[in-house]
C-alpha cells in the first residue's frame, strides 16, 4: 500500500474530491483507509455509559486506497511516489515529480525515552 498511517493525502476521486486530509487508519485486507474530516457518516448510537444521550454521532467512514494521492509538500500537489534508497541504503518514498524524498509521517515529532 502506497499510503501510510499519518501521511497528508489529497482526495482524487468521488464526492470529496480536492478534501485534503491525515491518514488516521489503514486496512489492508480491504485496501481502504480512513482519512480525517473525508466521507463523513452517521452512526446512529444507543444510549449507553459512553454516550448517555444517545443520538447520531458523525465519524469517518473508509474509503478505497485508490481514491486517494500522497500531497507533497515541495510540489504542492498530490503525486505518485517511488521507492528509492538513501546514502545508508535504507528505502525511502520520493515524489515522482519533484524527486525529493517524502517525509516519513512520524519522523517529524521527537521521541522521548
Amino acid at each position: 500500500m502506497h499510503v501510510r498511517r499519518g501521511d497528508t493525502v489529497q482526495v482524487i476521486q468521488g464526492d470529496d474530491v480536492g478534501k485534503r486530509g491525515r491518514v488516521l487508519r489503514t486496512i489492508r485486507e480491504s485496501d481502504r483507509v480512513v482519512v480525517e474530516s473525508v466521507n463523513m457518516v452517521y452512526r446512529h448510537m444507543r444510549r449507553s455509559q459512553q454516550h448517555p444521550q444517545g443520538g447520531r454521532v458523525r465519524k469517518e467512514a473508509p474509503i478505497h486506497v485508490s481514491t486517494v494521492q500522497v500531497f507533497c509538500e515541495s510540489c504542492d500537489r498530490p503525486v505518485r511516489i517511488r521507492m528509492g534508497t538513501d546514502d545508508e541504503g535504507k528505502k525511502i518514498r520520493i515524489c515522482a515529480v519533484c524527486a525529493k524524498p517524502i517525509p516519513e509521517p512520524g519522523a517529524a515529532k521527537s521521541k522521548k525515552k
